[in-house]
């Protein structure tokens, strides 16, 4: 019999643990490490997630622990809501000839479960309820990803993205506006979800 793998339990880091040599410290961290790989707030993939740590903010979820990277949705309140949250920008980190164009992806999925390395078998909505969160500031020279009021937020469950866009993979401004009219602040965000 096989001995299977299990999956790694992951215990939360503070940045300040060295990188190391059998067990001798290197003149680098791990926060030396996250400061050189993330502090793009901008890029896309450090954007999303960042956009998942506003929103788990705003929520008053628990942010002790450590993001799970392959969840089938982004985060779950204390009352059992799962949450998709999904990331858009006007602006990018490299040079751009007009704004960019706001579409968010939102195809069905097949969950996939860690700790049995298995996914469903029909592909599906994951969460209970969308967050679009939309870095809306369109300056560069002011652009602030930390600075709240740079972001707009659309809330919708899935049901209502399940019911007027049934087959479609993603969804742009203009549709979601019409799916569910104008967004709210960060400070309003938590006023939306239960």
């Amino acid at each position: 019999m096989i001995t299977p793998l299990p999956a790694i339990e992951q215990v939360r880091k503070d940045g300040s643990e060295p990188i190391h040599t059998s067990g001798v410290p290197l003149r680098y961290t791990l926060g030396d490490f996250w400061a050189w790989s993330t502090s793009d707030l901008v890029s896309n993939v450090t954007r999303g997630r960042f956009a998942e740590f506003l929103v788990a903010a705003a929520l008053g979820i628990d942010l002790s622990g450590v993001r799970a990277e392959w969840d089938s949705y982004d985060l779950i309140t204390s009352s059992g809501v799962r949450i998709e949250v999904k990331s858009a920008a006007y602006l990018q980190s490299w040079s751009q000839s007009t704004f960019s164009k706001i579409l968010w992806r939102i195809p069905r999925t097949r969950a996939w479960d860690p700790f049995t390395n298995t996914y469903a078998s029909e592909p599906v909505r994951q969460a209970d309820v969308y967050v679009f969160a939309l870095l809306h500031h369109k300056d560069k020279a002011t652009l602030d990803p930390l600075d709240t009021s740079q972001w707009s937020f659309f809330v919708v469950d899935a049901s209502v993205v399940d019911a007027k866009a049934p087959t479609q993979s993603s969804i742009s401004l203009a549709s979601l506006r019409n799916m569910v009219g104008d967004p709210v602040s960060f400070s309003a965000l938590s006023g939306k979800i239960p």
